[in-house]
């Protein structure tokens, strides 16, 4: 097993490790190693596009003005299965073809969902748009998977460093599309809007494929025996609830905000929109922030923090009649939940060091992918409960999340114990 994860840290089994290549191969095998892990960052900002997408796009469908909150579940819904679907087929395309390929036939795939999306918007039926979600979805899993994958060797560098840089394009990127998406908003049509976002992964998929990187990796992941392991533990099972709940938290937040301040507060499109940017735009900052604060300020502190400001957030945008109660609780709820995925990440390599973003490693790939979900069900709950609910569940979230976090710390003290008397 031991030599199974020394493998896995040289590279994840895709290249060997530097000291184990020939001395002729070692400098240009590295020169291709930093190569696809710059190539591999620049791929998390497309990521963050399109991961941002639906909903930014919502409005501009129109549906702020006839809502349809089953079909917009229906739409997050068929996104997600198209994220869940795409690392089974990543890991043999990664195999055979390299990860290039991969990251080239994502971005392909981008292209083609936002062209049939621009052809079949609002009144075209919308069994073509649900189409065109999936392929976004399969595009940004497979694009994830790959980006991971070719970030590996500047992760096992520093991967804290590797983390923050990663979350910081990722939300880059997305707030970029919605900031994209409301300067357009007035001043094009949605299927031009949508073209010209295609260009985007288009000119991404011809870098990617014409770029040298290593070949024929071979994509080693955590063994079944490794993952059902997982399941025995009480700690990993608590982890991947809380990553369940936060990551819900963060994306239903993500994908109803611009729709919920447009029909709450009657915002226009475009400042709604722009709110969502700004909501990005604090998990950005926040992620960058928390790197800086990790070795300066008590873990605790920072997690009480973190967990009370998105509550209270959350109760400020459900009772507020303006825009700068509005803007105030998403700056809050930003700031709280950029905080709490750098201290989970960080607890979790320390418990589990063979965790790694780039592989479903068990129960935390069930975590990560089930809180998926969240923006799907909002649809739901809204077609029964009205748009309220959009803050409704990330409140009870956030109160998920507080509970977990005393589980986890009642646990690490209790298995620590033993130790102490050792």
């Amino acid at each position: 097993m031991y030599a199974r994860f020394t493998t896995f840290r040289s590279y994840n089994g895709l290249v060997p490790a530097a000291s184990q290549l020939p001395p002729g191969l070692e400098t240009t095998q590295g020169s291709l190693q930093g190569s696809m892990a710059r190539r591999g960052i620049s791929g998390l900002f497309l990521s963050g596009i399109l991961m941002a997408f639906l909903g930014s796009i919502l409005l501009a469908w129109r549906y702020h003005i006839d809502p349809n909150y089953l079909l917009i579940g229906n739409y997050f819904l068929l996104q997600n299965l198209g994220m869940l679907l795409a690392p089974v087929l990543a890991a043999p395309l990664l195999r055979r073809k390299g990860i290039g390929f991969v990251m080239a036939f994502a971005c392909a795939v981008a292209f083609l969902a936002m062209v049939l999306l621009a052809a079949f918007s609002p009144p075209s039926p919308s069994a073509w748009r649900m189409g065109g979600l999936f392929l976004v979805g399969l595009s940004a899993g497979l694009l994830n998977t790959s980006v991971f994958h070719a970030i590996t060797p500047v992760y096992n560098l520093n991967p804290a460093a590797t983390l923050s840089l990663a979350g910081a394009l990722y939300g880059l990127g997305s707030m970029a599309c919605a900031l994209f998406v409301a300067g357009t908003f007035f001043a094009y049509t949605v299927a031009s809007v949508l073209l010209i976002l295609a260009v985007v992964p288009a000119l991404a998929a011809i870098v990617y494929y014409r770029a040298k990187l290593p070949e024929e990796p071979v994509v080693q992941e955590v063994t079944w025996e490794r993952a059902l392991h997982d399941f025995k533990s009480p700690a990993a099972i608590l982890f991947a609830l809380l990553l369940f709940f936060q990551s819900g938290n963060e994306g239903a937040l993500a994908g109803w905000l611009p729709l919920f301040l447009t029909q709450r507060l009657g915002a226009s499109p475009a400042t709604s929109l722009f709110l969502l940017a700004v909501y990005w735009f604090a998990l950005l900052i926040g992620r960058v922030a928390a790197q800086w604060l990790l070795p300066r300020v008590r873990h605790a502190r920072l997690l009480a923090g973190a967990t009370l400001a998105p509550m209270f957030a959350c109760l400020v945008l459900l009772s507020t009649n303006n825009l700068f109660g509005a803007t105030v609780g998403v700056l809050l709820a930003g700031g709280g939940f950029s905080v709490i995925l750098p201290l989970v990440v960080e607890k979790i390599g320390d418990r589990f060091p063979y965790f790694h973003p780039g592989f479903f490693n068990g129960i935390f790939s069930i975590a990560m992918t089930g809180s998926l979900l969240a923006p799907a069900s909002l649809g739901y709950l809204a077609h029964f409960y009205g748009v309220g609910v959009v803050m409704g569940l990330p409140l009870a979230g956030s109160i998920m999340v507080v509970f977990l976090i005393i589980l986890i710390l009642l646990e690490a003290r209790l298995s620590s114990a033993p130790k102490s008397k050792t």
